[in-house]
């Protein structure tokens, strides 16, 4: 079985469709919970199911330098190492280097760093890029890219782009062909639109089997991020996938996908369920604020997930003021839980053709707040 994407419904711009991949399906819009180090944190890869995720991702950067992509290889790959038998989609490490390794060097072959864990010295180019996500087995492979930090000035940025466009072939030819397996290439350009156009271009040349939009979520705010939205995503081809790379905020993400988005990913749900901030039907509520210490109600009457089903807000707070690992499990199963059902809320309007109107809804909702304390 090969991998294919297909478009079922559109509405405006908004798209549902389905992702096959020998692994299962995957439902778009989709977003993917982070599995940083082989595993999606406070939770077991059962439970991450359960909220309705159909692909997890995991980080090539953190992977090759612990416990190794060759470790991982020798036990059987990525899947079977951390008890997840669905799709995995790898990043290419571009960005981690860029953000978290230290004394990095960038030169046309690729990036020489040093590792943030020991300080060992390693060196990352398209081509083992390529190896260590075949070693580890992913799915979806994403090509070797730089990704500037936003705001840049147009010259770094072109230069920047033409650089990963240069990497992204070397990425086609080091994948070679791999059944079953997808390469996706990554749009940049910053917010320049003439240059998103030339990046673009240069990948359907290319040619990939989906396509990210790369390079925002990087500091460069909302506004400036859909304005570059606007048009990014109808300059790669229309019957493939197309990833916001590291989004978002519920509100980031409904925007997206309006836009064209069918794919997304962020460490927001599970890092915001470790530091108490809880994604609701009517907003974020932060669970450590004195106001729920004898609040009988659940987090959203309305959800099932384990930590409405079972606790109260009391209990909650309580477990989140005493640190019990309890609160982490409760909080991101619950953050993940909400992320799926707007997921899959979106699915099903932009199936009835009622798009528009659920977004009204979606946004007077949240406008209303968290709920009246007892």
């Amino acid at each position: 079985m090969r991998f294919n994407f297909d478009l079922q419904a559109t509405d405006g711009r908004a798209r549902t469709g389905v992702i096959s991949t020998p692994r299962g399906d995957i439902r778009t819009p989709a977003f993917m919970p982070v599995g940083t180090a082989a595993t999606v944190k406070a939770m077991l890869p059962g439970s991450v199911r359960q909220t309705g995720a159909d692909i997890l991702l995991g980080n090539t950067y953190h992977l090759m330098l612990r416990p190794t992509a060759e470790r991982i290889e020798r036990l059987g790959g990525l899947h079977k190492f951390m008890d997840w038998d669905r799709p995995i989609l790898t990043d290419s490490g571009g960005f981690q280097v860029m953000s978290l390794a230290a004394l990095r060097k960038l030169t046309e072959e690729g990036v020489s760093f040093k590792s943030h864990i020991d300080g060992s010295r390693h060196m990352l180019t398209p081509e083992r890029s390529m190896e260590i996500q075949r070693l580890l087995g992913s799915d979806i492979v994403m090509c070797f890219d730089e990704c500037p930090a936003l705001p840049a000035d147009r010259a770094a940025i072109e230069k920047s782009m033409h650089l990963s466009m240069r990497w992204a072939a070397r990425s086609r030819d080091a994948f070679g062909d791999r059944p079953g397996h997808a390469l996706f290439g990554i749009q940049q350009g910053g917010l320049e639109e003439d240059l998103r156009a030339q990046s673009a271009a240069a990948l359907r040349d290319i040619e990939f089997d989906g396509y990210a939009v790369g390079g925002l979520a990087v500091g460069e705010g909302q506004e400036a991020m859909f304005g570059c939205l606007d048009y990014a995503p109808e300059q790669l081809p229309h019957d493939k996938p197309r990833y916001l790379m590291g989004v978002g905020k519920p509100d980031d993400i409904v925007g997206a996908v309006a836009r064209g988005i069918d794919m997304m990913d962020c460490v927001l749900p599970s890092r915001s369920g470790r530091t108490g901030q809880v994604f609701t039907r009517r907003g974020v509520v932060n669970i450590k604020n004195a106001r729920h210490a004898d609040d009988p109600r659940p987090l959203d009457e309305q959800c099932t997930c384990p930590a409405c089903r079972s606790y109260s807000r009391a209990y909650l707070h309580h477990v989140f003021r005493s640190q019990e690992i309890i609160s982490s499990m409760l909080l991101t199963w619950h953050n993940l839980h909400y992320y799926q059902e707007l997921m899959s809320d979106m699915r099903a309007a932009i199936s009835q053709g009622t798009f528009v109107e659920w977004t009204a809804a979606f946004a007077t909702e949240r406008a209303q707040g968290d709920i009246e304390p007892v």
